[in-house]
């Protein structure tokens, strides 16, 4: 079968095409009108000037018509000798330390290459493939998180978390950071609208429990930018500056949030955490995005909190608590559950953001190329929020065209940790064959590390090896 999401990156590699052929079209143009005998150089036409004998007709207008192509199921494989042969030299650079992959055919699900791929290692944020597609698999695709607004005694107002870190204080039609992101500002306008005037705001966070905070983390990554303590209501992510990836992070993100409503609202004073009342009056309410866009903000951008909030909706969803370790336990399991050979996972959190995650590249690579093939067509949908190579999210400056191949034709989640790079996810060969993989470096520097990762990509885009 022809493999659509893999179709965009066909798409991406030919639009460069296009860019380069109305390029050379202009220059053309430009040849003719200055090589013309000398007619018109140094003289500006007029309205109503005739046209000098001997130029050239003007060329039709070109009307671009981008679509999306699908691959082609039967386009050829290399061989595994031709790939061995291929990677031998870039997939035991020195820059890679210790490297563990593997590399299949999605068509077929035989494993072309593989280098120790049943050995466990650090995964850093490559553990997220395995919560995005936990996620979808325990959950529905469109299900949403529905944050209450309810009265509280005296006046008061009580924000009920509902999980959702997508929340976003940006005012009515300013961008968000998330996709399509519920507003204070909608909750604002419906309590108004309800005609209550609030004394107070207090915040009610008792979904979640135990500690906000894995103990393998580094509090630094708080101002960091790399995580906030994981609450039930938070905005924007938790980040201080809503619209900057790499924002400093809030380290009371639950109280923050009910901070950003009494602003909103012109309330005064101290906001506290409460227990809502039970039956308490709803005034106001905003859901989240669907699951599957949520699931695909976290894989784009790598987002650490989206990724703990989702493995805790997770396991609300199955009956369990509302805690970080019970999230990272959910993910496992539902994967065990539907099938999935988790033989060397070991999870302590779900975003990979602790040194004490295991997972080996062929369970990485062994769900890769099932999802780009046809054992697990629930979980395409996974495919759309892989970065592209050169292009979007956290692949946008690497695979550089001047040093190595693959920019448009790769599509694949990173990992980064000191000490610690991963790549797993698409590629397509210069023969049109997509082919999936998984790769993870231990031991070195990202920044030799993952131009060598990316060498070794850009060897499989390259490979007809047949």
């Amino acid at each position: 079968m022809g493999l659509a999401n893999d179709a965009e990156v066909a798409v991406s590699g030919s639009g460069k095409r296009g860019t380069t052929v109305r390029w050379a079209l202009i220059g053309l143009l430009i040849v003719a009108l200055l090589g013309g005998g000398g007619v018109v150089a140094g003289r500006t036409l007029m309205a109503g000037d005739k046209i000098p004998d001997g130029t050239p007709a003007r060329p039709d207008l070109l009307t671009p018509t981008p679509a999306i192509q699908p691959v082609n199921p039967q386009a050829p494989a290399p061989s595994t000798a031709g790939l061995a042969m291929a990677l031998a030299k870039v997939s035991n650079a020195k820059d890679l330390g210790e490297l563990t992959g593997q590399v299949a055919d999605p068509v077929t699900g035989t494993v072309l290459w593989e280098k120790n791929p049943g050995k466990p290692l650090i995964p850093a944020s490559n553990a997220k493939i395995l919560t995005a597609a936990a996620a979808l698999l325990g959950m529905p695709q469109d299900r949403r998180l529905t944050t209450t607004v309810v009265a509280g005694p005296n006046g008061q107002v009580i924000v009920r978390g509902a999980g959702d870190p997508t929340l976003s204080a940006q005012p009515a039609g300013a961008p968000t950071y998330y996709t399509n992101a519920p507003r204070i500002a909608d909750l604002v306008a419906q309590i108004r609208a309800a005609g209550v005037k609030p004394t107070s705001v207090a915040v009610d966070l008792s979904l979640f429990t135990g500690p906000t905070m894995d103990r393998t983390w580094d509090r630094r990554d708080i101002a960091g930018g790399d995580i906030a303590p994981i609450r039930s209501l938070m905005v924007d992510g938790g980040r201080l500056e809503a619209l900057d990836e790499y924002s400093p992070r809030t380290p009371e993100p639950g109280i923050a949030a009910g901070e950003a409503l009494a602003a909103a609202l012109g309330v005064k004073g101290d906001v506290e955490q409460v227990r809502a009342p039970e039956g308490a009056r709803t005034l106001a309410s905003v859901q989240s995005a669907p699951l599957a866009t949520r699931v695909n903000d976290m894989m784009r951008f790598s987002d650490n909190v989206l990724a703990e909030t989702l493995s805790l909706e997770l396991s609300l969803a199955a009956g369990g608590p509302g805690t970080l370790e019970a999230g990272a336990a959910a993910v496992v399991k539902t994967l065990g559950d539907k099938g999935f050979d988790t033989t060397g996972v070991t999870l302590r959190d779900a975003s990979g953001l602790s040194y004490a995650n295991r997972v080996p590249a062929r369970v990485l690579d062994d769900m890769m190329s099932g999802i780009a093939g046809s054992r697990y067509p629930q979980l395409r949908v996974l495919l759309d929020g892989l970065p592209i190579a050169n292009g979007t999210g956290t692949l946008t400056e690497r695979f550089d065209p001047r040093k190595t191949s693959g920019a448009g034709w790769v599509r694949a989640k990173t990992g980064t940790l000191t000490g610690v790079s991963s790549l797993t996810g698409i590629v397509q060969t210069v023969d049109g064959r997509v082919l999936s993989f998984a790769l993870m470096s231990n031991g070195t520097s990202p920044d030799v590390a993952r131009p060598a990762l990316d060498a070794v990509v850009g060897k499989i885009r390259d490979c007809g090896c047949r």
